[in-house]
């Protein structure tokens, strides 16, 4: 009868059950919030690099890029604001013939046909997010490519 008692006493007794609650829903609590962050992280640096190509286009559009040095003057900027590698940036340029949808590497291909002179702007970069070194997901790469018409001939 006393046990009966005691165990009806217990069941009564809510002393400690926020504790053990808050011991369950807080490291859910903490890993949603930390996923959270690194996407915020993510979806900024992506921006980061969309906004760079962006600024790069208008450079482009202003002052013809139609020289290697000045191709590396623009390179240099776009590392210079992204704090990318000079590896992960490159400035090319690009052709299209006519009306073609397609572009080619030099504008002799073209004969005959107007020429559309294109800066293709390339930036690439990884990220590493913390999931990944428990073994969720791996790195994730961007890419932003961007074509500018500079010139049509």
């Amino acid at each position: 009868m006393r046990a009966l008692h005691s165990l009806r006493q217990l069941a009564r007794n809510q002393r400690g059950a926020v504790l053990i609650e808050t011991a369950i829903v807080a490291p859910v609590l903490i890993l949603m919030s930390l996923g959270a962050f690194q996407v915020s992280e993510i979806v900024a640096r992506q921006t980061e690099l969309q906004e760079a190509a962006a600024q790069a286009a208008s450079i482009a559009m202003a002052a013809t890029p139609d020289t290697a040095a000045k191709r590396t003057v623009l390179k240099n900027v776009i590392v210079a604001q992204t704090g990318l590698d000079e590896s992960q940036v490159t400035i090319t340029e690009k052709f299209r013939c006519g009306t073609a949808s397609t572009y080619v590497d030099s504008a002799s291909s073209c004969v005959g046909v107007k020429v559309a002179n294109f800066v293709l702007i390339q930036l690439d970069d990884t990220y590493n997010p913390i999931w990944s070194e428990f073994g969720v997901g791996g790195t994730l790469f961007f890419n932003v490519d961007r074509y500018v018409m500079v010139k049509q001939t």
